[in-house]
């Protein structure tokens, strides 16, 4: 049985990897930004009596009139830089692990391997890139609203540097830790294990495949990972709070359905960068793919 494509004769060298996850998750951040900014609007703590709209397009309106175009875009600049480094590295660090455990014959991996990859990465990607600049968004969006101190993504890590050197960066660590592992197990677990049943039954693989493989991922991870979204969202507020304190408040002020606030913006969000990133993933690393080739076959080096 000669193997399809896909398999492991053709992994994806690390460098790929990295490049194409960076350039997929830049592009993601940057297009579904305002889906975020809505859902962490809706999050963060707001006036009591005062209902918040749970359809994002009118929280989008909403701002855009009484705040104008660029509050919109409040943070995103953090988002986007965050996004390039974490999806690097979750690409990275989960096709490294795949291509270790994927099948010889078919280079299909198992459904548990495929989620323990994404958890793996997940918690890589926290540490190195997404609780600092997550951070940083969350306090931008939060500021924004009430006491406007931060002139700027660059001030604001420099304001939250000198009140609370590295450990003001990282609030909220447990929580997006415990977020980015569940997510990226169930996003790229997701998306992978689609990806192989789709392979091994020789189902092509395009444009259209890959975008509604990844909406179909997003939404497993929104409504299986929201309340730990929304438990970082609090932690990571303008003036910050300990995960404790974090699950205790959104108790207090929403109970047991608080922990699902901002599910349905989330969702818009998910389905819409799902597709969006899976597929300019599988985009980019086309192209750099042969020129990697290219490369390796031109090295004088054995192996």
């Amino acid at each position: 049985m000669s193997p399809p494509p896909g398999a492991n004769d053709s992994k994806t060298p690390p460098i790929v990897s990295l490049l194409a996850g960076g350039v997929a998750g830049g592009i993601e951040a940057a297009a579904s930004y305002p889906f975020e900014f809505a859902k962490t609007r809706v999050q963060l703590r707001s006036q009591k009596g005062v209902p918040t709209p749970k359809n994002p397009f009118i929280v989008v309106s909403q701002v855009y009139r009484s705040e104008g175009l660029r509050a919109l875009y409040k943070g995103c600049g953090a988002l986007v830089v965050g996004s390039i480094a974490k999806d690097g590295v979750r690409f990275l660090f989960f096709d490294a692990i795949k291509n270790s455990f994927a099948d010889p014959v078919t280079g299909t991996t198992s459904p548990l391997r495929n989620l323990l990859g994404g958890m793996t990465a997940g918690v890589v990607a926290s540490i190195t890139a997404v609780t600092p600049t997550e951070r940083i968004k969350t306090a931008l969006i939060d500021d924004a609203r009430t006491e406007k101190r931060f002139r700027g993504g660059f001030h604001a890590t420099k304001v939250i540097w000198q009140e609370g050197g590295i450990l003001g960066l990282y609030r909220g660590f447990a929580g997006t830790t415990l977020k980015q592992a569940s997510a990226t197990a169930f996003r790229m677990g997701t998306y992978n294990i689609l990806k192989d049943f789709e392979t091994v039954r020789d189902i092509p693989q395009n444009t259209a495949t890959n975008f509604a493989n990844g909406s179909v991922a997003g939404v497993v991870t929104t409504l299986c990972t929201q309340p730990f979204d929304v438990i970082k969202t609090r932690s990571q507020s303008a003036h910050g709070a300990s995960t404790m304190e974090a699950v205790k408040s959104v108790w207090l002020d929403y109970g047991l359905k608080g922990f699902w606030r901002g599910t349905t913006m989330r969702l818009g969000r998910t389905v819409f960068s799902g597709g969006i990133l899976f597929t300019s993933y599988e985009a980019v690393a086309a192209i750099l793919n042969p020129m990697f080739a290219v490369v390796k076959e031109k090295l004088p080096i054995d192996g």
